[in-house]
């Protein structure tokens, strides 16, 4: 696998890189072919396979809920709001953990929670730095506009008023990964009797400071 690293490789190759013998080193190929972890290209050639990315992308989410979970905690007693992480999937964005607030009034996202992207903060976060192509296919049916999303973009947060849900506001933050791609929105929810019609004038500094802390986090090695 490590010889593949550098891209694609015939049997011939593997052998002069690893210094096996040619038929331990095709019985490896063959094998961790079987299990997805390698593949063949159009000509043949041994090729990292697509589990790889697979498991990439279960580790990323693993470390990425591990490192959110307490910081969602401290951002919920800061704010006495509930707070949520989403993450996008296909045409919908998945609450993949949330702190919630212990009690009286409050807004409830349970836990694997399907919502749709086309309102509230937390959706305008994971649209507004898509590519040009892919954001205006998700302004269709919006509750918001392009004009909201390049204000999102230029302050690094969003908020909504009963966008989602009557009665209900919030204030979100992108949470990114390795090359500043977004991977994931942060979120403080709850009655717009507390959050007021401007709720980011009072949980956008730390929504924003959450935000950044679970991103470094995510950046290092």
């Amino acid at each position: 696998m490590n010889a593949l690293e550098a891209g694609p490789a015939s049997l011939a190759q593997l052998v002069q890189t690893t210094g096996l013998a040619r038929p331990t080193a095709h019985r490896l190929a063959v094998a961790l072919e079987h299990h997805r972890l390698v593949h063949r290209d159009t000509q043949g050639r041994f090729i990292l396979g697509p589990r790889l990315a697979e498991l990439a992308a279960a580790a990323g989410e693993d470390r990425l809920l591990a490192v959110a979970q307490p910081i969602l905690t401290q951002l919920r007693d800061l704010t006495g709001e509930s707070a949520q992480l989403y993450r996008r999937q296909g045409d919908a964005r998945v609450c993949v953990a949330a702190a919630e607030r212990m009690s009286g009034l409050r807004d409830t996202v349970p836990v694997g929670s399907s919502l749709p992207m086309t309102a509230g903060s937390a959706a305008q976060i994971l649209l507004a730095w898509e590519e040009p192509d892919r954001l205006h296919r998700g302004l269709r049916g919006a509750k918001f506009t392009a004009t909201t999303l390049a204000s999102v973009r230029r302050r690094g947060w969003a908020q909504s008023v009963g966008e989602r849900e009557q009665g209900v506001a919030s204030v979100s933050a992108p949470i990114r990964g390795t090359g500043a791609r977004v991977i994931a929105a942060i979120s403080v929810s709850g009655p717009i009797e507390r959050l007021s019609r401007s709720p980011g004038r009072m949980h956008a500094p730390p929504v924003l400071a959450a935000a950044e802390k679970i991103s470094e986090s995510m950046r290092r090695p």
